[in-house]
């Protein structure tokens, strides 16, 4: 079953087909950063290079999936809600180990552009009205308290209103407000000794995903057409990768004419 998702997954977009497109939570991402990348990605199979894994981050989430587990169990509130005064219970559902699969995810199939959409999200949490609380863990190490101010957070919250969507499609009733648990290791101990004290702050975020759909159409009328023009990132001006991309082909270009002219 895993090689035919992979199968699937590995087919580049051919347009006019009539099998729905799977475009994860980062591909919007992506198209929003850069509709040029995107269009490689999803055309060409050309994809960004990617980093090294953040292992440290996983087993920090896997293990904030394990604490909130236990009050979902006994539907009672975590001390984190406790202490910022949400009255909310991590919420128990048939379906959320689904949704926090990160190859399947919380599904809904976009009708207007017949694009698959899925994304997987950490947990989720019901208030007292019945709303569901999209919940992001987030992990980090610096020397002053964490936030979600700075500008390239914005992927964050785009994230979690993704996700807002997604539940949204499926007939939740969502909340406006999510939250982040993001942790942060101390690193004003005397030394290691094989052990990282972190401090962890729930931080709320009232967002909108009213910009969700009119993206997934952009998305597609970006998929069916030609490759975009170097320069059309959506961050402003050219992405890093175009313009490196664009450099070490210059640079190969003139090397073969120097090559030529000895």
């Amino acid at each position: 079953m895993a090689n035919n998702y992979w199968r699937e997954r590995s087919q580049p977009y051919i347009p006019g087909q009539i099998a729905p497109f799977k475009v994860s939570r980062s591909k919007i991402e992506l198209f929003m950063q850069c509709p040029r990348c995107f269009w490689l990605d999803v055309r060409l199979k050309i994809t960004r290079p990617s980093g090294p894994p953040f292992n440290i981050n996983k087993a920090i989430d896997e293990l904030f999936k394990k604490e909130f587990d236990s009050y979902r169990v006994q539907q009672k509130p975590h001390p984190i809600m406790v202490a910022s005064g949400l009255k909310a219970v991590p919420m128990q559902h048939k379906d959320l180990e689904t949704w926090r699969h990160t190859f399947t995810g919380i599904i809904s199939v976009h009708k207007p552009t017949n694009l698959h959409v899925f994304g997987g999200i950490d947990d989720a949490w019901i208030d007292e009205d019945g709303q569901v609380i999209v919940v992001d863990y987030k992990a980090t190490s610096k020397d002053k308290e964490v936030s979600i101010d700075s500008d390239w957070q914005i992927s964050y919250k785009r994230q979690l209103e993704v996700y807002q969507w997604l539940l949204r499609a499926n007939g939740l009733a969502v909340s406006d407000t999510g939250y982040f648990v993001y942790t942060n290791g101390k690193m004003d101990a005397e030394g290691f000794f094989d052990k990282l004290d972190f401090k962890t702050k729930l931080i709320p975020y009232t967002g909108s995903d009213n910009w969700v759909e009119p993206t997934l159409i952009k998305m597609k009328k970006c998929m069916d057409g030609e490759m975009p023009k170097v320069g059309t990132a959506a961050m402003g001006g050219e992405c890093d990768y175009c313009a490196y991309a664009r450099s070490r082909t210059q640079l190969t270009i003139n090397a073969i004419k120097n090559t030529r002219t000895l």
